[in-house]
């Protein structure tokens, strides 16, 4: 068994995957828009002009893959509750990956050094995202 995150974008999902492949240089393995679908959905289910946002989408981050779309948001994406978190490969990797996902964003806790950590920071990215940066201790 596995778990993999899923997120919700209410309509900015192209943005998203296109802002997570430049700032984490993620690989966009499999994209579906709604209008690609084999079943269209019931009537009302969706807006009226989102055939051509993405129905499931999924961006391998290092290791992991990261499962995205555009829709199930009621109106508003909350990530609230739940963070991602980043291992960079030391501390120089880490303050990019940090100041990238900060660009636009919320710092909730600026990177520096922790009893746990040579680097550790938390980051809303501009979509509402929060990430954990770490670096590991040394050795």
């Amino acid at each position: 068994m596995k778990v993999q995150p899923y997120l919700f974008f209410d309509g900015r999902c192209d943005e998203a995957i296109a802002y997570y492949k430049a700032v984490l240089g993620a690989e966009s393995t499999f994209l579906m828009r709604f209008e690609d679908a084999p079943d269209q959905p019931p009537p009302g289910v969706l807006p009226a002009d989102w055939s051509d946002k993405v129905m499931h989408s999924e961006l391998r981050i290092g290791d992991t893959v990261v499962m995205l779309s555009d829709g199930r948001c009621a109106g508003q994406p909350d990530f609230q509750g739940i963070s991602l978190s980043l291992t960079a490969d030391g501390d120089d990797h880490a303050d990019r990956l940090f100041a990238s996902l900060a660009d636009g964003g919320t710092v909730q806790m600026p990177i520096g050094k922790t009893f746990f950590a040579s680097r550790f920071g938390m980051v809303a990215d501009r979509f509402g995202v929060t990430w954990l940066i770490i670096s590991p201790p040394a050795g």
